[in-house]
């Protein structure tokens, strides 16, 4: 049994036009152990199933339309409300996308620390602060018997998202779920910061659900791999299988676009051209058909289908695709 399983996940959020639906009929698989990238362009829906794991997703606007969401065999989604606090923090922890916004900032990062202590292994001041001073200097932090007394905005970027690390791991989750934790980084914080999260990983034997739009990263940091396009799945599978062979021209488009070493200009990097198309009223044929490179390739006829028929995700190559014309080792 895998430690989480995501079957055909929807969610919505109410707005004045309408229904939006940013994630519709997701399904994601996580070993214990292992890390799984979730990746695709803004937008897509990558923030928000990682949200819904916790049952962060507010309601209203946000309302959860359909499926499961199974973390040691449970559905989290069927728990009373009662059960959560005992599964968030503790069996699964979240980094979350901007450290600015989630650290108090009337509070010192002792305080913000010990009261997770607190909160979770009844630990009194002395013991929590110890604890918290242990854990600053595991996630790298220098000199943690001073910084702990410091406010969050006393700290670097870099600093602030070692303490939301830490906050993170400090009861050894068996999963953690990264929401883009490197976004406001310069590179070489983020160098550090994912060494960091891979060496603790290592260490605790933690599953991680890595969140990013940077294929690099995924490279670096993931062993399977999600691409997501438009609120869906559109290609999944084995990190190195994906990176020599990519199948959907999504995928193929993402990859294309990263910067390399001696090649063109940062102004004359390939592109996707084209938009995502409306999520309060998407498509009922394949979502990226408007943009597809490979579909302006194909005899007239072949196009049609991509115009009248929803793919689904069915073995190509080496991975899983959701597309009617998968395009090997075709490129762009």
């Amino acid at each position: 049994m895998a430690l989480l399983e995501i079957d055909d996940l929807a969610i919505g959020f109410q707005t004045e036009a309408g229904l939006l639906r940013a994630v519709d009929g997701v399904s994601l698989r996580l070993e214990k152990g292992r890390t799984l990238g979730l990746v695709g362009e803004s937008g897509c829906g990558k923030s928000v199933t990682a949200s819904s794991i916790l049952r962060l997703v507010p309601s209203p606007p946000g309302k959860y339309l359909g499926g499961q969401i199974r973390f040691n065999g449970v559905d989290i989604l069927a728990l009373p409300a009662s059960e959560l606090p005992k599964i968030r923090g503790k069996d699964i922890a979240m980094i979350f996308q901007d450290p600015m916004t989630s650290l108090n900032p009337v509070f010192t990062i002792e305080k913000q620390l010990g009261e997770v202590l607190a909160l979770r292994f009844g630990l009194d001041k002395h013991a929590a602060r110890a604890r918290s001073v242990e854990m600053l200097g595991t996630v790298g932090i220098p000199e943690p018997e001073q910084r702990i007394g410091a406010y969050p905005h006393e700290l670097s970027g870099g600093m602030k998202q070692r303490v939301m690390i830490a906050m993170a791991l400090m009861c050894e989750p068996q999963l953690l779920i990264a929401d883009e934790p490197t976004t406001a980084l310069d590179v070489t914080v983020q160098a550090q910061v994912l060494n960091l999260i891979r060496a603790l990983q290592q260490r605790m034997g933690a599953a991680v659900l890595f969140i990013t739009h940077d294929m690099g990263v995924v490279a670096e940091m993931c062993d399977e791999v999600a691409v997501m396009y438009a609120g869906r799945i559109v290609e999944q599978g084995n990190v190195f299988a994906i990176f020599k062979d990519a199948q959907h021209p999504y995928t193929k488009g993402l990859l294309r676009s990263l910067p390399r070493k001696g090649g063109a200009k940062k102004a004359e990097l390939p592109t996707i051209e084209g938009v995502v198309p409306s999520l309060l009223n998407p498509p009922a044929h394949c979502r990226f058909a408007d943009r597809c490179w490979k579909r302006k390739r194909l005899p007239e006829t072949d196009q049609k289908r991509c115009f009248s028929e929803d793919p689904k995700l069915r073995p190509a190559g080496e991975s899983f695709a959701a597309c009617h014309f998968p395009v090997g080792g075709e490129q762009l």
